[in-house]
This record gives structure tokens, sequence and C-alpha cells, in this order.
């Protein structure tokens, strides 16, 4: 088959698999629910208040869908890295779509995992995803309580002071 034949063959098949993808009687709007500001606060707040309660000044992140932040807020009492840390932990559980926890534990099995190399993703513990069902439409990080099962205690607070919401 010549190099002619291959293109026009190729062209054809792509051309046939778009006309598929475009079909109107496959297109569909895609719904899904989202973190609003206010329950983003109230995730928010709520950490940094069992934290306080416990003695501990954290700095906290809530991250949509899209691991973009929707609030970021540290304590003013809260050491300054806390609030970059609260970030990569909340975005790294966000991504994996798992505990920031259970990642770290991935990566200590694995010391060498290309994770690693990817920007705002830390192994550590600290952060939770947020999810209704089995759908991650967040996450939550904590950082600054002396070690991260005290701040995903705080965190898990946070949620569950919003699950009823979480439907």
């Amino acid at each position: 088959m010549s190099q002619t034949t291959c293109r026009a063959a190729g062209l054809a098949l792509a051309a046939t698999l778009a006309a598929g993808f475009v079909n109107s009687a496959n297109a569909q709007v895609l719904a899904h629910k989202d973190i609003s500001i206010a329950m983003a606060t109230t995730i928010a707040m709520t950490a940094i208040d069992n934290c306080k309660a416990a003695g501990y000044n954290v700095s906290v992140h809530v991250l949509g869908r899209n691991a973009e932040t929707i609030v970021g807020i540290r304590n003013p009492l809260a050491g300054v890295n806390t609030y970059e840390n609260s970030f990569k932990k909340a975005y790294t559980s966000r991504t994996f779509r798992i505990e920031s926890g259970k990642f770290a534990d991935n990566v200590g099995q694995n010391p060498v995992a290309a994770q690693l190399m990817l920007a705002n993703i830390v192994a550590a513990r600290g952060a939770l995803p947020i999810k209704i069902g089995e759908e991650t439409i967040g996450s939550v990080g904590i950082s600054g309580a002396p070690g991260g099962d005290k701040d995903e205690v705080c965190a898990q607070a946070g949620i569950d002071k919003v699950k009823d919401d979480l439907k």
C-alpha cells in the first residue's frame, strides 16, 4: 500500500470516528455538583475551630472539583509555611481522589514515585477528599497540628459538619 493510500485511509478513519463523537444524538450537557463558597467556609471554619479546641493553630484549604481554591485561611498564630502546605496536601488529595496520607503510604512503598515530580504534590498526611458517593468534588487540607493524623481529624470534622448536604 502506498504512502498516499495509507494517509487517505487514515484520514477517512479519523473523519468517521470524529463524526461519531460529534453526532448530536451523543451530545449531552454534563451535570455535576460543586462545593459552594458557603459550604467551603463551613468546612474550613469547623476544621480550624476543631483544631483550635485541641490546641493547634492551623491553616486550611478547601479545593473544588478542578482543584481550584475555594477557601484558604491561616490562623494568625499558625506557622507561615502551613498555608502553602495545607494547599499542597489538599491538592494531592483532590488530584489522586484519596487521603493525602494514603498517597504518602503509597510513595513510602515506592520511594522513586514519579508523582513527586509534579507541582504542588506532597506526600504528607492531613488532607481528605470531599465526596458525594464515589465522586470526588473537592478536598480539604490542614497543616499545623503536631502530626498529619491530627490534621486529618480536623479535616474530617469539617466534612462531617456538611455531610447531610453531600448528596
